[in-house]
């Protein structure tokens, strides 16, 4: 097996690893929504850590074995993988709009990887790292903070965790490249510590975050935004610090930027499918006083009670009502009406 081959394979196996993970996260966030972020308890929850870190190492792995503008552009076939695993083993089929959508932000953001060029290695220096470091963290809260403000809006709120997810993940991957560089050129361990110690928080961050934008959303929104903000604010950062550029020029910038923009295409679409399914789903039901929502072709008029008019019903407690005189063959009523149940009797 060539090493082009290789790589090609273990990128195949790394987005499949992926894929199961978010899948195992979406139903532990489905499964135990009162534990947003750390569900500690859950064994299919440490699956799913065990099955990203697989990943993770199978993309490095790849990358050793063949080009960033192969290996890369691959890691996007994650969302299409995740969409029929759902289907196959936990029943939850997707509908067009999301393949639509999912299809429409893994063509974008593989094309966009492709156009991109690699420069020689190079590492941030400290003042850099510290710049870098300071600017995510603050983008990462903000979007935390944003998502808790629109908490009424689960849609919403799940795609900017899964950007803030996206984000240190991104970030995490660039210190884990000025990481191997710098130990490339010699530098020793104990000089990387901090970088490492930037690398360990923001990908714990990241694996805590992207768990709480699960709750509430579904899995393809979440997952390709997340799939698509990481290698994007890393290319981002490798544009802009590390001399990377893409390819033919003008026209290679061009047509990347038109494949960021289908990406984004994909990524509305996702979240718009969602919310559409969302309000239809809120459409279905009436707000009921006791039992919460039912159908709303299950609600039907409750029938007066004998002998009461409206004025005579109360919050809480209604006296006994007078026995009514019998008429016919029918005997008397008592109606009584206590913390809301009825009581009948002769």
């Amino acid at each position: 097996m060539s090493a082009l081959t290789l790589a090609v394979v273990l990128s195949l196996v790394s987005a499949v690893a992926y894929a199961g993970g978010a899948i195992l996260q979406e139903r532990v966030a489905v499964s135990t929504p009162e534990r947003r972020y750390a569900p500690l308890r859950r064994g299919a929850w440490w699956v799913a850590i065990a099955l990203n870190g697989l990943g993770a190492l199978l993309h490095v792995v790849a990358l050793a074995y063949g080009p960033l503008s192969l290996v890369q552009p691959l890691g996007a076939l994650t969302i299409v993988f995740a969409l029929p695993m759902a289907a196959l083993f936990v029943r939850r089929k997707a509908g067009a709009t999301a393949w639509r959508g999912a299809i429409m932000a893994t063509v974008g953001l593989a094309g966009l990887l492709s156009l991109t060029r690699s420069a020689d290695a190079q590492s941030l220096d400290d003042a850099e790292r510290v710049m870098v470091a300071l600017v995510t963290a603050g983008a990462v809260v903000a979007l935390m903070v944003v998502a808790h403000a629109v908490h009424r809006h689960p849609v919403v709120r799940s795609v900017l965790l899964a950007s803030a997810a996206g984000v240190a993940f991104g970030i995490a991957s660039v210190f884990t490249k000025t990481v191997a560089v710098d130990l490339d050129a010699n530098v020793s361990l104990a000089q990387q510590l901090p970088a490492l110690a930037v690398i360990a928080v923001l990908a714990s961050a990241g694996v805590l975050i992207s768990q709480a934008s699960y709750r509430g959303a579904g899995l393809a929104a979440p997952l390709s935004t997340v799939t698509v903000v990481n290698p994007v604010v890393a290319a981002a950062v490798g544009l802009t610090l590390f001399g990377e550029s893409f390819r033919y020029g003008s026209a290679g910038t061009a047509v990347a930027l038109g494949f960021g923009v289908v990406a984004a295409g994909g990524l509305i679409l996702l979240t718009t499918e969602r919310i559409g399914a969302q309000q239809k789903a809120a459409a279905a039901t009436v707000p009921v006083a006791k039992g919460g929502p039912v159908a709303a072709d299950a609600v039907a008029p409750e029938p007066p009670a004998d002998g009461l008019s409206a004025d005579q019903v109360r919050a809480g407690e209604l006296r006994s009502v007078p026995s009514q005189p019998a008429t016919g063959a029918h005997s008397h009523r008592r109606v009584l009406f206590r913390h809301g149940r009825e009581h009948v009797g002769s």
